[in-house]
């Protein structure tokens, strides 16, 4: 048995140390409560006393390339308040005569005025958002003695000035978006760049019993928010969206866009779809037709048909599988296992022909044969122009500094194999679904020497780097040495096949053709899948497509690369390979090319292709 340890001498010490210390804490709670109140109390009274003030920051304005034509920018809207409590009938009836003339209020808004007029209360709002003008005319009246009681509260208000190709359209809208009602950017660059726009509010501490800024402490300062400079050409977005809207109202389609873009840097120089909206009346829009406010060109996905046949060919060619001189016997109709098929538009054989020939004919058998060839098995020839796509980087975010950018939807055949069925379709652009911007990417890497380019849309040469946020740095960031992504041959082989597809057959030829200035490009015609046909079980909608082209444009060679779709067209004539509308791709591509070439005053080559037959050389200047 063990035993005890205690001792009574050790607890009589250990409670005395306890009686201490708590003697002590007594003692010193009593200090502060009766020796210091006062003090303490004088102290939480005049903090009580001030409060704290926040004074946003002047949002930066957008300008487009020049740096001289503002997009974006906030000015100072004006509320009428008034004292009423101290003004008589008569001379509430006086200031409400002369308001009612310096707003040039309608008969209902008069009424609604007139009657918050006889309120008797100390702060009555009367009217909001007045301009500038006016409110200078009310400060020049209350100058010589009129209207004392009514006072004008400036509010920062933002305003997109120019405006758009469409009715009811500001310039730009998707792309630059919209700042709301809290003073944040919602949409477009307005929403990417919030944090270098808005800056950092002034932080006041204010004593309400001091008027004036004696009352006043400033304890942070704040920054004013950064300028943004776009690479827009504000002439040819306006341009653009006026034949982006023509096109609409021809065709009768869901959706029309367009965009022309450098392929040697990535940077927009127009970028335009309808329909759109006014950024300026952003919340009757939001009540309406939200939708309006999303951007198709990087956050919508279509399929784009035989666009893709461009890839398809890059991989042939990179594989050596196929050449251009490579003879395809097109056999029109093309029976696969399953009791499936391939056919060509117009279901007709043309028979032998060379590789270069079957993409400018748009032959789907033939470009099927060609996929085929890409590998020994159907497994091998999936994988290598799946690989061709990484490599373009279909299926991926461009890293454009927009937000809202989708990836697309594409599937890998190491994780859901494809049957020959998805490979031949897969290699007209069928089955897969992208955003135009990828594609803008993809071509550009055909055209530009084959080096990876990031789409972008902004130049912040006059942001401070400590503003810019990390993924706005990473978007406008130019790097060291492009990656590149194909050679540069095959580059210049991909660009000339291209050429070859407009000069070989004639309608393309006719329609995209622009007096001295080469052109090339590929056309797309994709039908659409629709999952909600047939109970449910998915259907192709029946005679309405996707119309699109991608192409360039220059002197001699690609300056400017342009792309144009048209969503859920209808054809007005149909037939055996024949889906006309009133105005096709490759006319809507020949419009906005011609535009950009001349903007951008690209000199005009006296050495230029050949009118076609029946079409007179006209110069452009």
């Amino acid at each position: 048995m063990f035993g005890r340890t205690d001792s009574r001498g050790r607890l009589l010490a250990l409670l005395a140390v306890l009686v201490l210390l708590s003697g002590g804490m007594t003692a010193r709670l009593a200090y502060w409560q009766m020796e210091r109140q006062p003090q303490l109390t004088a102290l939480a009274a005049q903090d009580a006393r001030y409060s704290q003030q926040s004074i946003p920051a002047k949002r930066g304005t957008i300008y487009d390339r020049t740096g001289t034509i503002v997009l974006a920018e906030t000015v100072n809207r004006y509320r009428v308040v008034a004292n009423l409590h101290d003004l008589s009938p008569q001379e509430r009836q006086r200031d409400a005569d002369a308001l009612v003339d310096y707003l040039n209020l309608d008969p209902s808004s008069e009424a609604a005025f007139r009657k918050a007029m006889t309120s008797t209360d100390y702060y009555v709002p009367l009217a909001a958002n007045v301009d500038a003008e006016t409110a200078k005319e009310i400060t020049d009246a209350q100058a010589n003695g009129a209207l004392a009681a009514i006072t004008l509260e400036p509010t920062p208000v933002r305003v997109y000035p120019q405006a758009g190709g469409a009715p009811h359209t500001s310039l730009a809208a998707q792309m630059l978006g919209f700042v709301n009602y809290s003073g944040i950017g919602q949409y477009g660059l307005e929403q990417q760049y919030n944090d270098v726009l808005s800056g950092k509010p002034e932080l006041l501490q204010v004593d309400p019993n001091i008027p004036g800024p004696t009352g006043e402490h400033i304890i942070d300062a704040g920054t004013p928010g950064k300028d943004i400079r776009t690479t827009i050409d504000a002439g040819l977005q306006l341009q653009v969206e006026q034949e982006v809207f023509a096109t609409w109202l021809s065709d009768k389609a869901k959706t029309v866009s367009a965009v022309v873009m450098d392929p040697k840097t990535g940077a927009l120089l127009a970028e335009a779809s309808y329909p759109s909206y006014d950024a300026n009346f952003y919340s009757s829009v939001a009540a309406q037709n939200p939708a309006l406010f999303r951007d198709p060109v990087i956050s919508e996905v279509y399929e784009p048909g035989s666009v893709f046949k461009m890839l398809t060919a890059s991989a042939a060619l990179q594989t050596r599988t196929t050449s251009l001189t490579t003879q395809i016997n097109d056999t029109g109709v093309l029976k696969l296992p399953g009791n499936q098929e391939v056919a060509d538009a117009d279901r007709r054989a043309k028979g032998w022909m060379t590789f270069a020939d079957i993409v400018a004919w748009s032959r789907n058998v033939g470009v099927s044969k060609a996929a085929f060839r890409l590998g020994s098995t159907t497994s091998a020839a999936s994988a290598a122009l799946y690989q061709t796509w990484q490599e373009y980087g279909i299926g991926h975010t461009t890293g454009i500094d927009l937000p809202g950018e989708v990836g697309g939807i594409v599937t890998d055949p190491a994780k859901s194999p494809w049957a020959q069925i998805d490979l031949a379709n897969h290699s007209f652009g069928q089955g897969v679904a992208v955003p135009p911007i990828q594609i803008m990417r993809a071509y550009a890497i055909m055209l530009n020497g084959g080096l990876a380019v990031t789409p972008h849309v902004t130049i912040l040469e006059k942001a401070s780097p400590s503003t810019v946020s990390a993924a706005a740095a990473a978007a406008t960031a130019t790097p060291a040495a492009s990656k590149q992504i194909i050679t540069a041959g095959l580059s210049t082989t991909l660009t000339a096949l291209m050429q070859h597809v407009v000069t070989t057959v004639p309608s393309y030829f006719q329609a995209t053709y622009i007096p001295g200035y080469f052109v090339g490009g590929k056309t797309g015609t994709a039908q659409i899948w629709d999952p909600s046909l047939n109970g449910g079980q998915g259907g192709w909608m029946e005679n309405i497509y996707n119309y699109s082209f991608y192409g360039w444009v220059g002197h001699n060679s690609p300056d400017l690369e342009v792309g144009v779709v048209i969503y859920q067209g209808v054809p007005t004539r149909v037939g055996q390979g024949i889906l006309a509308m009133p105005v096709q791709s490759t006319e809507l591509f020949r419009r906005v090319a011609t535009d950009a070439a001349v903007t951008e005053k690209i000199p005009p080559n006296k050495n230029g292709p050949p009118a076609p037959a029946g079409k007179k050389a006209k110069s452009l200047g």
